[in-house]
């Protein structure tokens, strides 16, 4: 496949800025293979995701950043993220004990739906070490005592890995810790996570036995960025099932992780493709 050039930007709603883009790509020999774009009217901003093929392209891929602000980030007041197709994500997976959303994301891995890298696995508990060795992927353990005191240490020795393997974004897949606002503030929307979708009604241990006493009728996933505000960052996947008086608290914890591997997947499919754009606390997800 051809290189492309991917470019994700949003500015203040104006005339003319497709134009102007499209043609400066055009102008210097790029050939157009994605373009999509949206207009939130409450805020009057535009949003866009442009792809093109850098085969001809008269600007070096190494300028291409720097003529980007020249020409339009001052006059249109935009911002924009730059990436290039060639260049494959590197993914950390962090995980504690439960196994499910992990053994999805290597198996779409390994079957070539993700194009992306996987360094390293980070947990908390040795319990899921066989299942980075049957992908013969490195599993690294920092336990962290109950009281805490020893999670700065942890959270530093985690950071040097990271930063040694070039990580890129951080998957989230039931890991049973929090992360704190130094390492969110190092990969800001960068740090997928998933959970269900009852928060906050029933928060703590067991959730799903609390939706089955109360009687509810819907269950959910939620996959979303980490943002120093718990569970409140920028949703970017969501889905739902019915279930009815016959289900068991224990049938309703096998749906919610179908929808927990369904969601986050689909989640970490957008990221990878470089589809997804944050504005406020709201993701734009372009198709």
């Amino acid at each position: 496949m051809e290189t492309t050039a991917i470019l994700l930007l949003h500015c203040p709603d104006q005339q003319g800025i497709i134009s102007e883009v499209t043609k400066f790509i055009t102008d210097n020999k790029g050939n157009i293979v994605y373009l999509d774009q949206y207009v939130d009217k409450v805020d009057g901003m535009f949003f866009m995701r442009i792809e093109w093929e850098l085969d001809g392209f008269l600007i070096p891929r190494e300028k291409l950043y720097d003529y980007l602000t020249t020409l339009y980030a001052q006059r249109y007041q935009m911002k924009f993220s730059l990436y290039f197709s060639d260049k494959r994500p590197r993914m950390a997976i962090f995980v504690s004990k439960m196994s499910h959303c992990l053994y999805d994301l290597l198996a779409r891995w390994k079957a070539g739906e993700f194009k992306c890298d996987i360094p390293c696995i980070v947990s908390n508990h040795e319990d899921l070490r066989y299942v980075a060795d049957q992908f013969g992927i490195p599993y690294y353990v920092w336990s962290i005592k109950k009281d805490h005191s020893n999670k700065e240490e942890v959270e530093k020795a985690e950071m040097e890995l990271l930063k040694k393997e070039d990580i890129s974004f951080i998957v989230l897949a039931r890991y049973m810790q929090i992360i704190s606002d130094e390492m969110i503030a190092e990969y800001p929307h960068h740090i997928i996570n998933i959970h269900h979708s009852f928060l906050p009604a029933f928060i703590g241990a067991k959730p799903y036995h609390q939706a089955y006493e109360r009687g509810v009728k819907i269950i959910g996933a939620t996959s979303h960025y980490v943002t120093a505000e718990l569970d409140a960052g920028p949703i970017i996947e969501q889905d739902v099932t019915r279930i009815t008086h016959k289900d068991t608290p224990e049938s309703l914890v096998l749906k919610g992780k179908d929808l927990e591997k369904i969601v986050l997947s689909h989640a970490v499919s957008k990221h990878i493709q470089r589809k997804i754009l944050t504005y406020k606390n709201k993701t734009i997800i372009f198709s």
